[in-house]
């Protein structure tokens, strides 16, 4: 089934917070430069990449000389609207040394419930795309106090899952903390083992999905999972695996058994 995934030409890459920040909270700049040398390979090679980055909260948490996620709704907007700015620069500084043009594209929920508004979203995705540009997606965290407040779309596995759906794409890469899923949790059972396979997302998967232990992040396993059944309905495959080597890609889009692909 991996096999299929070699053949994927337009890919949605999501990556968490956790996964481009070091634990201080601190955003992890070798992660991002690598990052960016990843994706505008992919570009160069022909594909067309979407980068679902979250790590705004976490990069104004630095800015702002905050030890610990705010919980007070205005805090938490306020901290997104200066760690969008700071992310965005980053962005800009890594794939602009690789000649990668990149744009920023931040969505709250009603665009995938607003015809008008999604058919927009849905034509300039396609524009960028026409223009070899790559489209760095994140939710729109400053104003959207319903998705902040993790209501409906507040992690960005789900939204990703969305995206992947929007602009029709062949696979969904979902870069986490974790190497993909157990069969139990990994942090406190050794003997924990990688599920390589998943062929339908049941209630019993979804059982032992557990939460994240990031202070910074918002989305578990459990997100995850559920970003994937969006996906797979829709014919999409999912693969979750894990963002500390992102040369990995590479790899996983060569078909190899990395991570957990779910059908």
């Amino acid at each position: 089934m991996r096999k299929k995934i070699i053949d994927a030409k337009r890919i949605v890459i999501k990556i968490g917070t956790s996964s481009i920040t070091y634990p201080t909270g601190n955003i992890n700049l070798n992660k991002m430069e690598v990052l960016a040398r990843v994706i505008t390979d992919l570009q160069n090679s022909g594909k067309e990449v979407v980068l679902v980055s979250s790590g705004a909260i976490g990069a104004g948490m630095d800015r702002m000389g905050m030890s610990t996620k705010p919980v007070i709704l205005k805090e938490k907007q306020a901290t997104a609207a200066v760690g969008q700015a700071i992310l965005m620069q980053l962005y800009q500084k890594f794939f602009g040394e690789y000649n990668q043009s990149i744009a920023q594209i931040l969505l709250t929920a009603d665009v995938f419930f607003s015809k008008i508004k999604k058919t927009n979203t849905i034509n300039t995705f396609e524009t960028l795309f026409k223009y070899g540009v790559v489209p760095i997606v994140n939710e729109n965290d400053a104003i959207s106090t319903d998705e902040i407040q993790e209501e409906r779309f507040g992690d960005n596995d789900t939204l990703s899952a969305m995206v992947a759906v929007m602009v029709k794409a062949d696979l969904l890469v979902i870069l986490s903390d974790v190497d993909g899923l157990y069969d139990s949790n990994p942090s406190f059972n050794p003997d924990a083992k990688l599920i390589t396979t998943v062929e339908e997302v049941s209630d019993e998967l979804m059982e032992i999905a557990g939460t994240t232990n990031s202070k910074v992040g918002t989305g578990g396993m459990y997100t995850k999972l559920c970003a994937s059944k969006i996906t797979s309905e829709k014919g999409i495959p999912t693969i979750i695996a894990g963002a500390e080597n992102l040369a990995n890609i590479y790899s996983i889009l060569q078909g190899e058994e990395i991570g957990t692909f779910i059908k």
